[in-house]
């Protein structure tokens, strides 16, 4: 009995410390014969940057196998390993008038062959962006392949630089599927919720509402550089940020951004602001809320620490994604900026629209001679700087980029204000030929093109009541007879319509001017 004690230490002091050194060795020799494929696909499996050179990337992975001793890193390895050699070492036998079984047509099999393994072709294979650690035994956000991906619509205001984490779809953890009667922490946001919540963490359902999801990941040296060295928009908020988009698990077309109802996200131990509803004064109809990305750099470790978010939501029945991404935010200057260096039409272009817009239909009865557009933006009722339009209005009426740019800063619609149709950004375009008339026609508010593609300016009311249109007639010295006294010298000329009462219908001396003289 005695001598069975050393035995069962010395084997569980083997089984700590003595194989664990030797299974490291092993793996780090796998990882010396990697190609820089499987450099990338490794570290692509736990998050870590894929770009360098060879030698980073093994560097990289040794750190990862020397300080990450994870069963899923060893799986990950050994599996890339086995791939490879599989391919390069054991060629399958031709074995004729024998029928292929479909699953060996897509599949390699390891030599006991009862496990398939799906051959990694390339290093464009999608792999989990999120790490393998896990934290205090809870686990990453799942990442549920969706096939085909979800995709969110671009923001013009804001420039991807990086892709923190894919779309993925908003789900439990395994561990977190167990019933739990935990109350959570108590909530001191802008939404009123209780102070204990219990969470039911379990397969959502209809009839359980509040739901969450962890997620954990960490900044590269180089992205964190990026974030402390670029400047601030305004006290406390940096150009480039870490954003959260929340979308719906939609794979149809690109999706836009929308919160599930409330929504809370928290970011290392601290809550992190939502933006709120728009206040309704019509009754009857919800307030909305501006569904935008959410910026969580003021609340992460810029610094190689791991960070973890976790986003709660109520379940109602719709599915929704989550990606996280490393972005520069926009000024409406600097695109407007950007649009006159890419986006202003050539007013020859411009010219030959009017004509187009204004050529003869021999179907139609109806012939258009001319089209009045006006040099009033219709968004400030000021006079245009930078006229601008989509590419796909239908109209030549334009609109100043400089307002509708401010105007998508504060609350993004990207509607034009003339046809109400979607505007966006990588569709405007700024009128070139309108731009030279504003430069050459100041002291109007309107112009008219003609069938040509010339234009001439409209005249205000004002202007048409001081200038005469039609025939003039001109009173001479014998209009002194009259009840009405006039100036002896010189002669007053006065449209003829204002002139047709009986009692000034007298025989006098009438000529006609030309007209607009």
């Amino acid at each position: 009995m005695t001598s069975s004690l050393p035995a069962k230490a010395l084997g569980h002091f083997q089984k700590k410390h003595l194989v664990r050194k030797p299974l490291c060795f092993l793996h780090k020799n796998m990882v010396m014969s990697f190609r820089v494929s499987d450099l990338q696909m490794l570290l692509g499996f736990v998050g870590r940057s894929k770009s360098g050179l060879k030698h980073e990337l093994v560097t990289r992975a040794l750190q990862l196998v020397q300080f990450d001793c994870s069963p899923e890193l060893f799986k990950k390895i050994k599996e890339l390993y086995e791939t490879r050699y599989a391919k390069k070492n054991s060629e399958p036998a031709q074995q004729p008038h024998r029928p292929l079984d479909p699953l060996t047509m897509h599949s390699t099999y390891d030599r006991a062959g009862a496990v398939p393994r799906t051959p990694l072709a390339g290093p464009n294979i999608d792999y989990p962006v999120l790490y393998g650690k896990y934290l205090n035994g809870l686990g990453r956000l799942p990442a549920k392949t969706l096939k085909p991906e979800v995709r969110l619509v671009k923001l013009p205001f804001f420039n991807m630089l990086d892709e923190l984490l894919k779309p993925t779809e908003l789900a439990l953890t395994e561990q977190e599927c167990v019933r739990t009667s935990q109350p959570a922490a108590v909530w001191t946001g802008p939404w009123r919720l209780p102070a204990a919540v219990t969470i039911q963490a379990a397969v959502p359902q209809n009839n359980e509402k509040l739901q969450e999801s962890p997620c954990i990941f960490a900044l590269t040296p180089r992205q964190v550089e990026l974030i402390r060295n670029s400047r601030e928009l305004q006290p406390g908020v940096k150009a480039v940020q870490v954003v959260l988009r929340i979308c719906y698990s939609d794979t149809s077309c690109p999706q836009e951004d929308q919160y599930p109802p409330n929504i809370a996200v928290k970011v290392n131990h601290s809550y992190c602001s939502v933006p709120g509803y728009y206040p309704s004064n019509k009754p009857g109809v919800e307030p909305k809320r501006p569904c935008r990305p959410i910026n969580l750099t003021h609340l992460m470790y810029l610094s190689s620490a791991t960070n973890r978010i976790t986003v709660t939501w109520g379940n109602y029945g719709k599915s929704y994604s989550v990606a996280l991404y490393l972005v520069r935010q926009l000024t409406s200057s600097e695109l407007l900026q950007r649009l006159k260096t890419i986006g202003v039409k050539h007013p020859e272009l411009c010219k030959a629209l009017v004509k187009e817009k204004l050529r003869l239909d021999p179907d139609s009865e109806i012939a258009t001679t001319g089209v009045r557009v006006s040099l009033i933006c219709p968004l400030v009722k000021m006079r245009l700087s930078v006229p601008c339009r989509a590419e796909t209005c239908a109209h030549l009426q334009c609109f100043d980029a400089v307002f509708y740019l401010q105007m998508n800063e504060k609350k993004p619609t990207w509607m034009c204000p003339v046809c109400d149709k979607p505007a966006p950004y990588d569709q405007l375009i700024i009128d070139g030929l309108l731009s030279k008339i504003l430069s050459e026609c100041e002291d109007a508010d309107e112009i008219e093109y003609l069938v040509d593609g010339s234009w001439c300016p409209i005249r205000a009311e004002k202007e048409r009541s001081c200038s005469p249109q039609g025939a003039i007639l001109v009173l001479g010295e014998c209009l002194a007879t009259t009840n009405r006294a006039v100036p002896s010298q010189g002669r007053l000329s006065f449209p003829i319509y204002q002139w047709l009462h009986p009692k000034y219908l007298h025989p006098v001396a009438v000529t006609r001017r030309p007209l607009g003289c």
